[in-house]
């Protein structure tokens, strides 16, 4: 079986010229880079909650996480400006290929109720972003080792210009997104017909 990469390489660029109408292959627009953030704000104060997110999102993506710290001082939420906050992880080249298969494959269809992925994920300049509520749909999580529940942001960064662009790219690469006119429910039947 081909990984996503040579997929990438060998049918989607062809698939994607005859669709979006490029003749030249350089056109057509690529994976840059994926980054996946998780907010860690409760370690501040217990540091064996922050090491395990850290260690947690290490064995998710396959690479060391870098500390995010506070920008400024906020009372309300005991925060001090410099204290760790989150984590973060950029990956690229075949790293980047490898998360993407997981999380199309494997992580996606885990989560409860899903429907397909959103359309309003994408911001206007060909990037996807993409919120999971948990880190329990990846299979390299113990269940019994996790001390929290936290979510994580996904962010794919594109070369497209048009949304359009990168949405019939990733959609090429596998992602399920919603049909058109599937966020509008069905009104329920009545017993009489």
């Amino acid at each position: 079986m081909a990984t996503l990469k040579e997929r990438y390489e060998q049918e989607t660029t062809k698939a994607l010229m005859k669709e979006l109408g490029y003749d030249n292959q350089y056109q057509v627009p690529r994976l840059v880079k994926v980054v996946v953030n998780v907010g860690l704000g409760d370690g501040a104060q217990n540091a064996k909650i922050f090491d395990g997110g850290i260690q947690e999102l290490t064995s998710i993506t396959g690479q060391k996480p870098v500390v995010t710290r506070a920008k400024k001082s906020i009372a309300g939420f005991k925060i001090r400006k410099g204290m760790p906050v989150g984590a973060r992880v950029t990956l690229r080249g075949q790293r980047m290929f490898d998360f993407l298969a997981k999380l199309n494959e494997i992580a996606i269809p885990r989560i409860r109720d899903f429907r397909g992925l959103s359309d309003k994920g994408f911001d206007g300049r060909g990037n996807y972003n993409l919120g999971l509520k948990d880190q329990l749909v990846f299979p390299e999580i113990e269940y019994d080792k996790v001390q929290r529940l936290r979510g994580m942001n996904v962010t794919i960064v594109t070369t497209a210009v048009q949304d359009s662009d990168a949405k019939a790219l990733l959609a090429h690469l596998g992602f399920p997104f919603k049909k058109a006119g599937a966020d509008k429910q069905q009104p329920p039947q009545s017993a009489a017909s």
